[in-house]
């Protein structure tokens, strides 16, 4: 398939929380009349919904109503005013959004690294908060070399950068198997030029405290206990060079869920989608049409 360029907008809406946090995110309205199924969109730690863009414009050209949304710090969401990015802070944001903006029909979770682990937490403990789970390269028991490795590049950018160009050669070292975007305009998603006269990521600094490889373990018995109990149809999609998920991980995730399907991306890292958006989308729709759509899911 190749992506569809429609010529819908997504229409931006907030989710107000408690001590004053507002969440955002915005909803692709399908192309035509009917609503093949309802896809909410979960990026991954230091990213925004703006990693989803080029995903919810081909989707909602094919008939899904995809919403994307900025997890609490991230994006144009709100910082939490203590620093409390904890992922039960995350999964209560995400029941909080499922119950007041899907009230007709649960949707299909698509979450990456960190929105996955929040799906895999509220749906393990019994939140009735999606129809189906599709995990992006993530799994529950997770590389802790990967994890230190994003935490460095995460806390190498705490001073800002003092051009667009000098934060794509920042990304370009971080993933050198990605060809490098002609021009820098879609940086300007997710920095942000502030007082100093330097270009900054747009979420908490905060929340990369947790990034490192002290913390990779997190998986293993909290979601021992937890992933099993998971009884919606299930998908992995990870990226074959991902230095986050390896074959290890991806066995220990179906000797906790064997009911789940896996997929690989062959020439992709971690960040799946934006290294080959098309093969990720190929595989999506295989498991939405194939999977999820059969009657009684």
């Amino acid at each position: 398939m190749t992506d569809i360029e429609t010529a819908v907008e997504p229409q931006r809406f907030t989710v107000a929380r408690e001590a004053g946090v507002t969440l955002v995110g915005e909803v692709w309205e399908p192309a035509g009349d009917v609503v093949l199924d309802e896809i909410l969109m979960l990026h991954g730690g230091a990213q925004t919904r703006h990693a989803w863009a080029r995903a919810a414009r081909r989707l909602s050209g094919e008939g899904y109503r995809v919403t994307s949304m900025d997890a609490r710090g991230h994006g144009d969401s709100d910082w939490d005013p203590e620093g409390d990015y904890d992922i039960h802070r995350m999964s209560a944001d995400l029941e909080a959004i499922v119950a007041e903006r899907f009230t007709e029909r649960r949707p299909v979770i698509v979450g990456a690294s960190l929105g996955g682990m929040t799906a895999m937490l509220s749906l393990g403990s019994g939140a009735d908060v999606a129809r189906a789970l599709v995990l992006v390269d993530v799994t529950p028991k997770i590389e802790a070399a990967g994890v230190e490795r994003i935490g460095e590049f995460m806390r190498s950018g705490f001073n800002g950068f003092a051009s667009l160009d000098e934060a794509a050669d920042a990304i370009a070292a971080y993933q050198p198997h990605r060809k490098r975007p002609p021009t820098t305009d879609g940086l300007r998603k997710n920095l942000r030029l502030r007082e100093d006269g330097r270009w900054h990521w747009h979420w908490d600094p905060r929340f990369a405290g947790n990034a490192s490889a002290d913390n990779a373990e997190i998986g293993n018995d909290f979601f021992e206990k937890l992933v099993p109990k998971i009884q919606q149809p299930t998908l992995l999609i990870r990226g074959g060079a991902s230095d986050i998920v390896s074959d290890d991980t991806v066995q220990h995730l179906l000797e906790l869920l064997p009911h789940a399907y896996t997929m690989e991306v062959p020439e992709a890292g971690h960040m799946v989608a934006g290294d080959d958006n098309a093969v990720f989308l190929d595989q999506l729709e295989w498991f939405l049409t194939e999977i999820v759509a059969v009657p009684g899911r």
